[in-house]
């Protein structure tokens, strides 16, 4: 029996539970946790093996070496697929060595991929790397031209690479005309759900292949874990494992704090998405500002398919500045409680420039294909109260015009 061959011991849980309390119950293993509630850290490097010889084989679960598996990753693992819909889910050290692993098990020499223009910068520099070193055909889609994926996917398609929102202008894609049209020519839809989460969006509900996330983000949410995941179907999951143990697996104190943050998804996302729209209300016509950037406020269209497609709007927001790239340091130093860093998704808010930061590779005029203008600013807004947030954003910005 391989470790990927073992059989579930997760207690079932009844249908009708919602996810708030999947969030807390699911991936429960207390018959063999000793009976804890809160689940341990198994700081081990490798188990008794093989089977034969184990007791671990009569309850199921067999490892052997934390390089492949580890009990303290099963349960976060089982949280994540349950909340996405997927039948298999895995953790990684890392959101970029989850999309490494993914790009690395399905492409092969010469394959065509189509993938957004305004993707995470660390996305966008790998697919270029990859595409360079294995004659990967790179097709990337301006955002203007998303709205269209049919004229977009063809036949010699193997993988399309999709985020919504976007990063960092938080646009919209239409996730359900696009695993139509990825569908149609036998591609496989990969949509990195980092930022809506499975609380505000599943994406696999929607018509996707697979999901990704950056588990540092949203789904640790205490800005003190590096991770990330993968959920999908058996097959292409099954695909992706010999990646997976080249070395890539989330660590067993990261899956510990990640099954603890887990458990209060559903709350804090209330709040971030209940925060992102006053926030971004707030601010609209601040005299400072040019633009904001959320879902649904890139006009009518964007607002109905927010409505169809998500459940919450996230507590991402961009925006730019009247004052261009000379009113951006203004702005930042002025900051009292926003604090600048790349990050986000943590209780605490930040505040990023992404020209100089996740798209800092691009030139100016692709920048400016993207969207992203010289005064854009990126903030992940956090669970301060939302009213000391607009003040501060507030006070910061009449600044920045002075």
């Amino acid at each position: 029996m391989t470790d990927r061959a073992r059989p579930r011991r997760f207690e079932p849980l009844p249908e009708w539970v919602q996810p708030a309390t999947r969030l807390v119950h699911a991936g429960r293993l207390p018959d063999l946790n000793a009976g804890a509630i809160a689940p341990p850290i198994y700081q081990t490097s490798t188990f008794r093996y093989p089977a034969e010889y184990s007791e671990a084989a009569a309850q199921g679960h067999v490892h052997m070496y934390s390089r492949l598996s580890n009990p303290s990753v099963d349960g976060p693992s089982e949280v994540l697929r349950q909340l996405e819909g997927g039948e298999e889910a895995r953790l990684f050290a890392s959101g970029m060595g989850a999309t490494s692993a993914v790009l690395l098990s399905l492409l092969r020499t010469g394959d065509e991929v189509v993938a957004l223009e305004t993707l995470y910068g660390g996305t966008t520099d790998l697919l270029e790397d990859l595409g360079a070193r294995f004659r990967l055909q790179v097709r990337t889609v301006p955002p203007d031209a998303a709205e269209a994926p049919e004229s977009l996917v063809r036949r010699g398609t193997k993988l399309v690479w999709l985020e919504s929102p976007t990063n960092p202008t938080l646009t919209l894609v239409d996730l359900r005309r696009w695993a139509e049209a990825a569908d149609s020519v036998g591609a496989v839809l990969v949509v990195d759900n980092t930022f809506a989460t499975p609380i505000n969006q599943n994406p696999i509900a929607l018509g996707a292949d697979l999901v990704v996330h950056s588990a540092t983000k949203y789904l640790g949410g205490h800005s003190d874990l590096v991770g990330g995941a993968v959920v999908g179907p058996t097959a292409l999951l099954g695909r992706i494992d010999p990646k997976y143990a080249l070395g890539a697996p989330m660590d067993p104190f990261a899956a510990f704090l990640l099954a603890r943050s887990l458990k209060t998804l559903d709350v804090r996302m209330a709040r971030h998405n209940a925060t992102g729209v006053q926030v971004a209300a707030a601010l609209k016509d601040h005299p400072a500002v040019a633009r904001v950037h959320y879902p649904g406020h890139h006009g009518p269209p964007e607002e109905a398919l927010a409505r169809r497609q998500m459940r919450g709007r996230g507590g991402m927001i961009a925006l730019s500045l009247r004052g261009g790239a000379e009113a951006v340091p203004r702005f930042l130093k002025r900051l009292r409680l926003v604090q600048v860093a790349a990050s986000l998704g943590g209780v605490e808010s930040l505040v990023s420039v992404p020209a100089a930061t996740s798209h800092r590779h691009l030139s100016k005029s692709q920048l400016a294909a993207r969207g992203i203008d010289p005064g854009l600013v990126r903030i992940s807004l956090g669970l301060e109260d939302p009213g000391d947030l607009v003040r501060d954003l507030s006070e910061a910005l009449t600044a920045s015009a002075e």
